[in-house]
């Protein structure tokens, strides 16, 4: 058929809503034999969970997402019970043909920006190129994707999905390392130190010590872990500590909490 991105965009935010409702009758239907009937008088928590239901089907109802309505902390938390498909964030990712990712224009980009402001307010629009991302994925070496890019005068987009994606999913990361490799661990946004180590191995967590801790930030200027501490960019943190995205982290810990060897 005929090509129309906005009218597409209509019809998937209208099917997730459509889906969302199928699945809020499905909660709401018994609830109303119990809750609705008990009122003010019936299980508080239940009552609670019901009114909260019932907003979300006057927002669905009037063809609003539920993740741009007004929520207080309690609301919040029967949200994150149901994990309603219109509460999730959503970033627009536009898949343009190489040559059009390189000279930034496609006759849709600005339609597709405008339906998104109007029915979306917020939400980020990144165009990319699936030809482009895939051309330097088969790509050998580091050397060749950097000498391609250079001769395209243009970047890869895989960044900015990457670190947009964590952000709008309340997400981060940290580092640990060894002789043999480096890893990167995903962590909410606001985990504290122990959490972190949990991650890991819940031994750690039961057992944390402490935790030795560079910014990668720091790290790179330095250029060395014997430079940071050399500068006083390498800190000791306690339990309360709340881990950085991009922190480098060596985690201590007491072996006889659960593991027998050391941290790594």
């Amino acid at each position: 058929g005929e090509v129309a991105p906005p009218r597409d965009l209509e019809i998937i935010h209208d099917e997730l809503r459509l889906k969302d409702i199928e699945y809020l009758k499905k909660q709401l239907e018994p609830m109303e034999r119990t809750v609705g009937r008990q009122g003010a008088s019936g299980d508080k928590k239940k009552k609670e969970e019901f009114d909260t239901l019932k907003k979300v089907e006057a927002m669905l109802d009037e063809k609003k997402w539920i993740r741009l309505g007004h929520w207080d902390a309690k609301e919040t938390d029967v949200l994150n019970e149901h994990l309603f498909l219109t509460s999730k964030p959503v970033i627009y990712l536009v898949n343009l043909s190489e040559k059009d990712y390189i000279r930034k224009k496609n006759k849709w980009l600005v339609k597709i920006k405008e339906w998104v402001d109007a029915n979306d307010p917020g939400a980020m629009v990144i165009p990319f190129s699936g030809i482009l991302e895939s051309n330097l994925v088969d790509m050998s070496s580091d050397e060749e994707r950097e000498a391609y890019l250079k001769e395209k005068e243009t970047t890869s987009a895989l960044e900015k999905i990457i670190v947009n994606g964590y952000k709008a999913l309340n997400l981060g990361y940290f580092f640990t390392s060894g002789k043999d490799e480096v890893k990167a661990w995903t962590i909410k946004n606001g985990t504290k130190a122990p959490q972190a180590a949990g991650r890991i191995h819940t031994d750690f967590e039961k057992g944390f010590i402490m935790a030795e801790i560079m910014a990668y930030e720091d790290f790179k200027e330095a250029g060395s872990e014997n430079a940071c501490k050399a500068a006083g960019k390498y800190k000791q943190k306690g339990r309360d500590y709340v881990v950085d995205d991009g922190d480098i982290i060596f985690f201590k810990f007491n072996a006889g909490a659960g593991l027998s060897g050391k941290k790594k």
